[in-house]
């Protein structure tokens, strides 16, 4: 089960990890997760075999670091946190699970000391609370958002103060595959190659079109810390709504901001919102043959691509949220989240002003999203 056993006949998708310098290669089972909505990749791989007690154990245990690729390219950086076993009278099992180094964010305390920070960049702030648990912070954003003031809450993690802070900032995060956090734009990762075709390579599509989440008004409430110039309701009682046309009955929902919240960052959170559940509500995901595309690039998240498919009536650019790589007995085939990228970006633009400069048809919900998207 080791790089001198017989391996898949196709280099480009063999997946290997390394492991104290050992590189481990010929698993029967692998899965493999990547996703905007998450800060840490995760991994399964894992073999099979007949006769029980054929197979020497793999020194690899729980806490050490590792490195996960498939063919050449590097698409994890992580610790090892599982090694499952399992038997019967005719075969053994065993498997190696683990995640990204950035898993310890999402799994520990934000521990900094002092807990506040006060009128400091988006990207200083998070490196502040990374840096205890060793993480690079590395920023397709820039600087960001100057923060006026952010407070770590008794009890949270590190990643759940990030969230807090981003979610103001309206950005996005993830991990690379070195393992580092990475303050994102949507679509930052370049567009893929080839689309999500019906009839070309895709073995399955499903999308819910769920728009139990959505309102035709957003109402988000916070408050500010007096201040030189502000003092009483004008400081302390923060509020903005954001209305939304293509949701024809009144529903209000009111969402609570924890922290200093100025008008401007309560108007953009209050659009944020609206288009977010949008497009969560357009989300679908899609099977498709193969981990590379036709151009011998794996499929990556946060890329835009391409969907024609007129089953789910989607002909647009959408934004690859997730990606999941699997191999078992039936091959090797990746699973794609896409969703319209307007809900990820910073600041969405107004969906009354974007009908007017619309040019085209464009697919069966272009009344909700255009379908000519385009980065502003």
């Amino acid at each position: 089960m080791n790089d001198k056993r017989t391996e898949p006949l196709d280099a480009a998708t063999r997946v290997s990890l390394t492991v104290n310098g050992e590189r481990w290669e010929g698993w029967t089972d692998v899965e493999i997760s990547a996703s905007l909505d998450e800060q840490s990749r995760s991994f399964t791989v894992g073999v099979s075999r007949r006769l029980p007690g054929s197979e020497e154990p793999v020194p690899i245990t729980q806490g050490d670091r590792c490195e996960l690729r498939i063919g050449e390219d590097l698409v994890l950086t992580g610790w090892v946190f599982a090694t499952p076993r399992a038997h019967d009278r005719n075969s053994t099992a065993f498997g190696i699970a683990g995640r990204s180094l950035t898993a310890d964010l999402v799994d520990c305390a934000a521990i900094n000391k002092p807990p506040q920070f006060k009128r400091s960049s988006v990207k200083s702030v998070v490196t502040a609370l990374a840096a205890p648990y060793g993480i690079a912070v590395v920023s397709e954003v820039g600087e960001g958002d100057s923060v006026a003031d952010h407070t770590i809450q008794p009890g949270e993690t590190v990643f759940e103060s990030i969230d807090r802070l981003l979610k103001i900032g309206r950005l996005i995060s993830t991990d690379d595959a070195r393992g580092r956090l990475v303050l994102a734009s949507p679509g930052s990762a370049g567009r893929a190659h080839d689309p999500i075709q019906l009839g070309r390579n895709v073995l399955a599509g499903d999308a819910g079109f769920d728009f139990a989440a959505c309102f035709s008004e957003y109402r988000v409430i916070g408050q500010h810390g007096t201040s030189a110039g502000r003092h009483g309701a004008a400081a302390n009682e923060v509020s903005s709504t954001a209305l939304d046309g293509r949701i024809t009955r009144k529903r209000v929902v009111s969402i609570t901001e924890s922290g200093n919240l100025t008008p401007a960052l309560a108007k953009e959170r209050a659009q944020w919102e609206r288009d977010n559940r949008i497009s969560k509500a357009l989300s679908a995901q899609y099977e498709v043959a193969g981990w590379r595309q036709s151009n011998g690039a794996l499929w990556q998240h946060n890329q835009i691509v391409h969907v024609v498919d007129p089953i789910l009536g989607f002909d647009r650019d959408m934004l690859i949220t997730a990606v999941t790589y699997r191999l078992d007995g039936q091959g090797s085939r990746v699973t794609l989240m896409v969703s319209p990228p307007e809900g990820y970006l910073p600041q969405p633009p107004d969906p009354e002003k974007r009908k007017k400069v619309r040019k085209k048809k464009g697919d069966r919900f272009e009344y909700l999203l255009p379908s000519d998207w385009r980065p502003e």
